[in-house]
């Protein structure tokens, strides 16, 4: 099974990721890349993509970035993760990218952004994940 399959597979198993329409594009070693298809329910009273659903596509690519080099872990979780708006979220898909800038043994430094399709930025976001290691026996 591929990487790809793989974290599909994985990300089948967190209901909240297909409750929002989340989908893996593309991963490497280290980065990651989600798409979130826009609905009138993820929209604020503006009509723009409200800041939460905005978040969790962050929060799931960088830990997905994370994940990729930690592949036999149980898998991460946020510790930390600041995000900093800068445009609305509008049009029918929104589109995120992370890479990691630090591997940890239990530590992981994540940087992302997320963007309308058309390519516009709507939020960067940088966390710290750690990883779930698997019980020895």
């Amino acid at each position: 099974m591929s990487t790809l399959e793989f974290t599909r597979q994985y990300q089948k198993k967190i209901p909240y990721i297909a409750h929002l329409g989340m989908l893996t594009e593309a991963l490497g070693e280290g980065t990651a890349r989600l798409s979130l298809q826009v609905t009138p329910q993820l929209t604020n009273s503006f009509g723009t993509v409200h800041g939460g659903a905005i978040m969790s596509l962050l929060d799931v690519t960088l830990c997905t970035a994370a994940r990729t080099l930690h592949p036999d872990s149980m898998g991460v979780v946020t510790i930390d993760m600041s995000t900093s708006f800068i445009g609305g979220g509008s049009g029918d898909r929104l589109l995120a990218e992370a890479r990691v800038l630090r591997d940890g043994r239990s530590m992981i430094f994540v940087e992302g952004e997320a963007k309308n399709a058309d390519g516009s930025l709507v939020a960067k976001a940088i966390a710290t994940v750690r990883v779930r290691l698997k019980e020895k026996n």
